[in-house]
C-alpha cells in the first residue's frame, strides 16, 4: 500500500460517538481543557524560559557557545522529530495514557536538569524533556477533539493555542525572575510541582479515548531516517564556523542529511503506514502553511536567542530587567492573538498571515539597528511590533494546515504543524548562531588591531571570540581600567555587528514568508477541525 492509498481512501464509517458526561468531573470538557493546558504550558514555557537562563548556565557550568546552543537545539529537535510518532502512539494506546506518561517524564527530566552539575547532563536531560513533551502535546489536542462537542471545539482549540502563545512569550519574564532571585536551576525545578498538579488532575479528570482503526504498526525506518537527517543538518550548521563552510567534514554532514531526507521521502511512498503521508503536501495551501511555520520560527526563536545576551551582557541588565524589557513582545502576542483570530474568521488567513510576517520583517530590520546605547523606548517599539506580527501566524497556522488536510488525516496534519515550529526554532538558533559566529570571527581581529590593543595568541584569540559571540568582554580583574574599558567597547561593537547581521538574515527570512503566506487559504475542513478523529 502506498501513501496515496492511505490518503485517498474513503473515511471509515465512524462508530457512534461517546457521550460526553453531562455531570461529574471525569471527561468534563472544560475541566479536560484545564488539565491538558497545564501540561502544554510546561512544554511551551520551556521553549523560551531557558533563553534567559542561558548566560547563567554558561557561566556556572563553563559551557561553550555551541553547548549553549544545544541546550535549545536538543530540546527543539527532540520535540520536532518525535511529535508525529507520539501522535500515532496516542491513537493506538490512548491519548490519556500518553499524556500522563508525557507529563510525568517531562517533570522528572526537569528535576534532573536542576540537579545536573555538567553541561553534558543538562543537554541530555533537555533531549529527554523534548521527547516526553512530544508525547503530551499531540495527546492534549487529541483529548480536546475527543471530548468537546463540534460546536465548541474551535473555542477550545483557540484557548489551547492561546496558552501556548502566552507561555512561549511569557517564558523570558518568568525566567528572569527565577534566575535573578533564585538560581538558574529553579527554571527547571518549577516544572516538578506543575507536573505533579497536571498528573493528579489528569488522573482524576481525563477520560480515555481510543481512535477507530488505530495504526497497527510504526514506521520505524522513517523515524530513523528523519531523525538522522535533522541531526546531520543542524550539526553541520552549528559546527561550520569551527570547521569552515568549505570544509569536507561540513559538506559530508550536509550530504548525509540530503541522502537521509531523500531516503525518507522514498520510503514514505512505499510503507503501508507512513510516518508522514507525502500526498498531504500535494495541497499547495497546506504546504505553504508548513513552510510558513518553519520560516516564522526561524525568525522569531532564532532572533530571541541573541536578544537575551544583548540585554544582559551588553546593556548589563539583570535577568528580571531583561525579561521586563521583553514584556512589549509578550503583551502584544497575548493582545494580538484574539484580534488576529477575529480577523482571520472574517477575511480568511491570507491577508492576516502576510501582514503579520511583514510586521515581523520590519521588526527584525529595526532590531538590526540596535546599538550599545539604544534606549529602552526604542527597544520596546521593535519588540512590540515583533509580537504583533507573530500573533496572526501563531493563531492561523492550525486553520491553514489542518483545514487543508483530509478530515481523516487532521491529527497527522496537527502533528506536522507543531513539528514545523519546533524544527524552525532549532534551525533558527543554528543558522543565526552560525551567522553570528562567522561575523564575529571575521571582524574581531581587525577591530582589536584598530583599537591598538596588544596582539593575542591563537589560544587567546579563540577564547576572546567565544566570549564576544555572547556579548561578553574578555577582560580579567588585573587589567588596567582603561584597557578593560577599551576591550569592552571593541567586544560590544563586534557583538552588535554580528547581531545586526543575524537580525537582517531573520528579516530576509520573514520577507520570504510574506510571499509564502499569499499561497495560503482557508481549507474546506476548517470548520470541522475535530472531524478527523473517529471515536
Amino acid at each position: 500500500m502506498t501513501s496515496q492509498t492511505t490518503v485517498d481512501k474513503a473515511p471509515p464509517t465512524p462508530e457512534p460517538p461517546e457521550k460526553t458526561p453531562s455531570k461529574g468531573r471525569r471527561g468534563h470538557p472544560w475541566l479536560t481543557l484545564f488539565s491538558v493546558a497545564i501540561g502544554v504550558m510546561m512544554v511551551a514555557l520551556d521553549g523560551t524560559i531557558v533563553a534567559i537562563a542561558n548566560p547563567a548556565i554558561k557561566t556556572d557550568l563553563g559551557a561553550s557557545f555551541a553547548d549553549v546552543q544545544w541546550i535549545t537545539n536538543g530540546y527543539f529537535l527532540a520535540l520536532a522529530v518525535a511529535l508525529i510518532t507520539a501522535g500515532k502512539l496516542g491513537d493506538r494506546f490512548g491519548h490519556r495514557q500518553t499524556f500522563l506518561i508525557g507529563v510525568t517524564g517531562f517533570a522528572a527530566a526537569s528535576g534532573a536538569i536542576g540537579l545536573s552539575h555538567s553541561i553534558s547532563l543538562v543537554i541530555t536531560f533537555r533531549v529527554l524533556q523534548g521527547l516526553f513533551g512530544a508525547l503530551l502535546m499531540p495527546a492534549a489536542l487529541g483529548l480536546l477533539r475527543a471530548t468537546f462537542p463540534a460546536e465548541k471545539l474551535n473555542m477550545a482549540i483557540g484557548i489551547w493555542g492561546m496558552v501556548i502563545g502566552a507561555s512561549t512569550a511569557g517564558g523570558p519574564i518568568l525566567g528572569g525572575v527565577l534566575v535573578e532571585h533564585v538560581n538558574w536551576q529553579s527554571v527547571f525545578f518549577i516544572n516538578v510541582p506543575v507536573g505533579v498538579a497536571a498528573l493528579v488532575l489528569g488522573t482524576l479528570i481525563l477520560l480515555d479515548h481510543r481512535a477507530q482503526n488505530a495504526p497497527k504498526s510504526f514506521d520505524i525506518l522513517g523515524i530513523v531516517l528523519l531523525s538522522a537527517a535533522m541531526f546531520a543538518l543542524v550539526w553541520a550548521i552549528i559546527k561550520a564556523p569551527e570547521w569552515g563552510w568549505g570544509s569536507g567534514t561540513t559538506w559530508l554532514y550536509i550530504a548525509g542529511a540530503l541522502i537521509c531526507f531523500g531516503g525518507f521521502a522514498y520510503w514514505e511512498t512505499r510503507v503501508a503506514e507512513p510516518l508522514v503521508p507525502l500526498a498531504l503536501f500535494r495541497s499547495v495551501p497546506l504546504s505553504a502553511g508548513v513552510v510558513l511555520m518553519v520560516l516564522m520560527a526561524i525568525a522569531f526563536l532564532g532572533g530571541l536567542f541573541f536578544v537575551t545576551f544583548y540585554l544582559q551582557n551588553v546593556h548589563g541588565m539583570s535577568p528580571v530587567d531583561a525579561g521586563l524589557h521583553l514584556l512589549p513582545l509578550t503583551g502584544m502576542m497575548i493582545v494580538g492573538s484574539p484580534l488576529a483570530g477575529v480577523l482571520i474568521t472574517k477575511v480568511g488567513p491570507r491577508i492576516p498571515l502576510a501582514g503579520g510576517m511583514a510586521f515581523t520583517a520590519a521588526a527584525m530590520f529595526g532590531m538590526s539597528t540596535l546599538g550599545t546605547d539604544t534606549s529602552s523606548l526604542t527597544m520596546s517599539v521593535w519588540f512590540a511590533m515583533l509580537g504583533f506580527g507573530l500573533a496572526p501566524v501563531m493563531v492561523g497556522a492550525t486553520e491553514v494546515i489542518v483545514g487543508n488536510a483530509p478530515l481523516e488525516l487532521s491529527g497527522v496534519a496537527g502533528g506536522i504543524q507543531q513539528s514545523a515550529m519546533q524544527i524552525g526554532g532549532s534551525l533558527g538558533t543554528a543558522v543565526l548562531g552560525a551567522v553570528m559566529a562567522s561575523k564575529v570571527s571575521n571582524d574581531l581581529p581587525g577591530n582589536w588591531t584598530e583599537a591598538g590593543l596588544p596582539p593575542l595568541t591563537a589560544a587567546q584569540s579563540g577564547q576572546a571570540t567565544e566570549a564576544v559571540q555572547v556579548g561578553m568582554a574578555p577582560v580579567t580583574p588585573d587589567m588596567p581600567p582603561a584597557v578593560a574599558q577599551q576591550i569592552t567597547a571593541v567586544a560590544h561593537d563586534t557583538f552588535m555587528s554580528g547581531m545586526g547581521l543575524a537580525c537582517l538574515v531573520a528579516a530576509a527570512v520573514a520577507v520570504v514568508a510574506v510571499f509564502v503566506a499569499l499561497l495560503t487559504k482557508r481549507g474546506d475542513n476548517a470548520d470541522a477541525a475535530g472531524g478527523g478523529v473517529h471515536i
